[in-house]
C-alpha cells in the first residue's frame, strides 16, 4: 500500500511542484502589479488645498458669515480641536472601532463582513474603513464595481502612508455628506441644529454620525422617520462599545428630530462681502467685529427701521477709538430688503455730513485763540463773499456764547468762526484724522463745507469723532485682524485738534440732553442733518467707544421732517446702552484748563475774533422762487393714470427775498405751510403742468410753471 502511494506521489508531484510554481508567479505577478498599480496613483491632494467655504470670524474667531465653496457646496473649514469628543468617540464606535490600529484596510472587518453576508444571504455589514470612506470622498466616484473597489483600497494604503490619522480624520470631517449641498460635520451643526459642533447633545451627536450613512434618505427635513431611526440605531452601538450608558442613550433616543434647516449664519453682510472680494486668495479672514454686538445692532436696526416706510435705511458703526478696532458695523439693516436697497452699503457711501463738522470748526477756533466756550458771537442774518448761510429753523438768537451756539448748533456763528479760521484750514485737519473729504471736482473748499457741502461717509466721520475722543490724536480705524489686503495711507503724528481745544468740545458736547434713564450718561455727541433732509446723523463717544449713525434713503432723496436731533440721536443712544450700563468717563481737563476755568473770560475774548458783517437781506429783497426753475420738467415718479397713494419724491420749492410769513399756491389752491420756513414740500398727485405760486406778507408774488412727471 505505501509503495503505491510513493508510486501515486511521484506520478504527481511534478504537476503539485508546477501548479505550486505557477501559484507563486501569479502571487509574485499579482504583488507586481499592486506595486505598480499603487506606484500609479496619483498624490493625493494636500488638506489645505480641499476647496472649503471662505468663512469670517470675528474677533474671538466665531463665525460671521459662510459662503458656499467654488463647487457650491457648503463646507466649512474645521480642526480636530472644534469637535465635540463626544461625536468623535460615536463616529469610531460605530464606523471604524480600529481606525487607530489598522493601516488603511481592517482585514478583521472585512473577513467578519464576508463571513456575515455568506450566512445570512445579504449585506449585513459593511467592512470599508473611515480611510477608505475618505478615498472615496477625495475621489468624489462611486464604488460599486470591484475595480473601483480596488482602487480605494490602494488609495486608503496611499493616504495611511501620506497622513497622519489625526489628518485623515479631519478630511472626513470635512468632506463627509450630510444631505443636499451640506459637505463636513461643521456645516451640518450649523445647518441641522443652528450651532457650531463644539458642544453636541448625545442625540444630535448620534445623527450627525448617521447621516453620512445615506445623506439623502435620512435628510431629517425630507425623511425624519428614517433619520430619527438611524440616530437611535447609532446610539444602541454607542451604548454597546461603552461610549453611552443606556440611560443617556433611551432619554436621547425619544428627543424629536427636527426637520427645518438653519439658515447659516450672515452677520456683518457687508463687511463680510467686501472683506472676500478684497482678499479672494484667502479662505478665512478674521475681523475685529464683536459677533454679539453686532446682532445687538442689526437686531436694533431691524427693529427701528420697522417703523420707517421703504425704501428709508439706516447704518451704524461702532469702535473702540482705544485702540481703533472696530466693532460692528451694519451696512443696512437686512442684506436681502430690495425694498430699502439693502445691498447698498452705507457706512461707505459718500453723502453731505450736515452739521456734523461744527464740532472741528469750534475745536479751530479755540485752538487759535479766536475764541473761548463763553465768548460771545452774534447769531443773526450775515453774508461773507456772497454766501449766505442761515440757521435751520430760519430763526436767529441773537447775542449767545460760543457754547451755546455749538450746543445749539446754529449756522451763520460756525461759517463766522469757519471765516476766520478758514476752510482749507479745516479740511487739512481732516485730513490729518485719515479721511478724505471728497469736493466736487476742480473746486476749491468754501465757507458752505462747514453746513455740509462736501461728501463723507459714515466710517470717515466715526474715525474723525475718534480723533476727538482721543484729545485730538488721531487713530486709523480698522475691521482687519492681520493683513486684509487694505492699502492705507499712514497716519501723519500731526494732531488734528490740540488736547485743549478737543477737551473744550467735548465739554460742551457732553451738556446735550442724554437717555432719559441711567444707562447712559457722559456722552459727548453731535447731530447733523443735510440739506433738503436727505441724510439724518449722529455721531458721539465717550471714554472708550464710539458711534455713528445714519438714517436716510439709499437713492438721496429727501426725508421731509427727519433730522439728526429726532431720528438718529435716540438710536445713538439706545447704541451706547446697548455698550453696557457703564460709561468709561470723557478724558480729564488738561492742566491748562484747569488752572483758567475759575478765572474770567479776558476781555479780548469777550467776543469771538470774527468780522463784523452786515447782513443785506432786508424786506425790500425782490420775492423769487429759485427752485423749482420756470419750464422744468420735475420726474416725481407719478402713475399716468392716476394715483392710489402719494409718491415717494415731493416737489420741494425754495423761496428767497420777500417778506415772511409767505403763502404757497399750487394751481391758485393755498397750501398749508409754516410761513416762515424758506423751503416748502408738497406732495403732488396727478401728472401735468402745475403753476406754483408763493405769496409774501406785503402781497408780492413770484410764480413758475413746471410740468409734472
Amino acid at each position: 500500500m505505501k509503495r503505491k502511494s510513493w508510486q501515486a506521489w511521484r506520478k504527481y508531484r511534478w504537476r503539485v511542484a508546477a501548479i505550486g510554481i505557477c501559484v507563486c508567479v501569479a502571487c509574485l505577478a499579482g504583488v507586481a502589479k499592486v506595486y505598480r498599480d499603487y506606484e500609479a496613483l496619483a498624490l493625493p491632494p494636500q488638506i489645505s488645498d480641499l476647496p472649503v467655504s471662505v468663512v469670517v470670524l470675528d474677533r474671538d474667531d466665531r463665525l460671521l458669515r459662510a459662503f458656499t465653496s467654488q463647487d457650491e457646496k457648503w463646507r466649512l473649514p474645521v480642526e480636530l480641536d472644534n469637535v465635540d469628543p463626544l461625536y468623535l468617540k460615536m463616529l469610531l464606535s460605530f464606523e471604524d472601532k480600529r481606525f487607530y490600529q489598522h493601516s488603511g484596510i481592517d482585514v478583521r472587518a472585512l473577513l467578519r463582513s464576508v463571513l456575515q453576508s455568506i450566512q445570512s444571504g445579504r449585506i449585513v455589514s459593511g467592512g470599508s474603513t473611515l480611510t477608505m470612506q475618505v478615498a472615496r470622498l477625495l475621489d468624489e466616484k462611486p464604488t460599486k464595481s470591484l475595480k473601483r473597489k480596488y482602487q480605494q483600497f490602494l488609495k486608503a494604503v496611499q493616504l495611511e502612508d501620506t497622513f497622519s490619522k489625526d489628518d485623515i480624520l479631519q478630511v472626513y470631517l470635512l468632506r463627509a455628506p450630510f444631505g443636499g449641498n451640506i459637505e463636513g460635520v461643521r456645516a451640518a451643526s450649523l445647518t441641522w441644529f443652528g450651532k457650531e459642533p463644539t458642544r453636541l447633545t448625545p442625540a444630535e451627536a448620534a445623527l450627525l454620525v448617521a447621516l453620512p450613512q445615506s445623506p439623502e434618505t435620512r435628510r431629517p427635513d425630507r425623511s425624519p422617520e428614517n433619520a430619527r431611526v438611524a440616530r437611535n440605531r447609532v446610539l444602541a452601538r454607542a451604548v454597546s462599545a461603552g461610549v453611552l450608558s443606556k440611560d443617556v442613550a433611551d432619554s436621547a433616543a425619544v428627543e424629536p428630530v427636527r426637520t427645518r434647516r438653519f439658515a447659516m449664519p450672515i452677520l456683518a453682510a457687508h463687511e463680510s462681502r467686501h472683506i472676500r472680494f478684497r482678499t479672494p486668495q484667502k479662505t478665512v479672514h478674521r475681523l475685529t467685529l464683536d459677533r454679539d454686538l453686532q446682532i445687538r445692532m442689526e437686531n436694533m436696526a431691524r427693529r427701528k427701521i420697522s417703523a420707517y416706510p421703504a425704501p428709508i435705511s439706516m447704518a451704524i458703526v461702532v469702535a473702540d477709538h482705544q485702540d481703533g478696532e472696530i466693532l460692528a458695523s451694519v451696512g443696512a439693516p437686512d442684506l436681502l430688503d430690495d425694498s430699502r436697497a439693502g445691498h447698498v452699503d452705507m457706512t461707505r457711501a459718500i453723502r453731505s455730513p450736515g452739521s456734523t463738522l461744527k464740532p472741528f470748526i469750534y475745536g479751530l477756533a479755540f485752538e487759535e485763540g479766536i475764541g473761548v466756550p463763553e465768548s460771545l458771537i452774534v447769531d443773526r442774518p450775515t453774508e461773507i463773499g456772497g454766501y449766505q448761510p442761515a440757521n435751520f429753523d430760519k430763526a436767529y438768537q441773537g447775542t449767545v456764547t460760543l457754547r451755546e451756539a455749538l450746543q445749539l448748533s446754529l449756522n451763520t456763528p460756525a461759517i463766522q468762526l469757519l471765516d476766520a479760521v478758514g476752510p482749507a484750514r479745516l479740511l487739512a485737519r481732516l485730513k490729518r484724522a485719515g479721511i478724505r473729504p471728497v469736493l466736487e471736482r476742480g473746486a476749491a473748499p468754501g465757507l458752505a463745507i462747514g453746513l455740509g457741502g462736501l461728501g463723507l461717509s459714515l466710517r470717515d466721520l466715526t474715525q474723525a469723532y475718534s480723533a476727538l475722543a482721543r484729545g485730538g490724536e488721531p487713530v486709523l480705524l480698522s475691521i482687519c485682524r492681520g493683513e486684509c489686503g487694505q492699502v492705507s495711507e499712514a497716519l501723519n503724528s500731526a494732531r488734528v485738534l490740540s488736547d485743549k481745544a478737543a477737551w473744550h468740545v467735548g465739554d460742551i458736547l457732553s451738556e446735550l440732553p442724554q437717555s432719559s434713564g441711567e444707562a447712559v450718561s457722559q456722552v459727548a455727541y453731535k447731530t447733523g442733518t443735510a440739506y433738503g433732509f436727505r441724510d439724518a446723523w449722529a455721531v458721539g463717544y465717550d471714554g472708550r467707544y464710539v458711534a455713528a449713525i445714519w438714517i436716510g434713503r439709499p437713492d438721496g432723496s429727501p426725508v421731509p421732517g427727519e433730522t439728526g436731533s429726532s431720528a438718529a440721536v435716540p438710536l445713538l443712544l439706545e447704541v451706547f446702552q446697548k455698550l453696557g450700563p457703564e460709561r468709561v468717563p470723557l478724558p480729564e481737563a488738561p492742566a491748562s484748563v484747569s488752572a483758567l476755568s475759575a478765572a474770567p473770560v479776558p476781555i479780548a475774548l469777550q467776543y469771538a475774533r470774527v468780522q463784523k458783517r452786515i447782513s443785506r437781506r432786508n424786506g425790500a429783497d425782490e420775492l423769487r422762487i429759485t427752485f423749482p426753475p420756470d419750464g422744468a420738467e420735475m420726474d416725481l415718479g407719478l402713475l399716468q393714470n392716476g394715483n392710489d397713494q402719494a409718491p415717494e419724491v415731493p416737489l420741494v420749492v425754495k423761496v428767497s427775498g420777500g417778506k415772511q410769513p409767505y403763502s404757497l399756491l399750487i394751481n391758485g389752491s393755498p397750501q398749508k405751510t409754516n410761513g416762515f420756513d424758506n423751503q416748502f414740500v408738497w406732495r403732488a398727485e396727478t401728472v401735468g403742468f402745475t403753476n406754483v405760486t408763493v405769496l409774501d406778507a406785503d402781497g408780492r408774488s413770484a410764480r413758475v410753471a413746471v410740468e409734472l412727471k
